[in-house]
């Protein structure tokens, strides 16, 4: 029996909470989807890596963001 015919023989009311369900479904995954990293900046620094080390790039970071010291 297909999704289609089970959903078919179900009472009107069920058939109700299966649409709210599935809508529910795709909604979370849509939500997911555009949460998705994209990661277009990765290897941006690639020629900080001789200046700095991984952690002193964190810190240099930092400073960048906050426009601290």
């Amino acid at each position: 029996m297909s999704l289609q015919e089970m959903i078919q023989v179900l009472p009107p009311e069920l058939q109700n909470e299966v649409r709210d369900f599935i809508a529910r479904l795709l909604n979370e995954r849509s939500i997911k989807t555009r949460r998705q990293s994209q990661f277009a900046w990765a290897g941006a620094l690639r020629e900080l890596k001789e200046e700095y080390t991984s952690v002193q790039l964190q810190h240099q970071i930092s400073e960048w963001r906050t426009g601290t010291k």
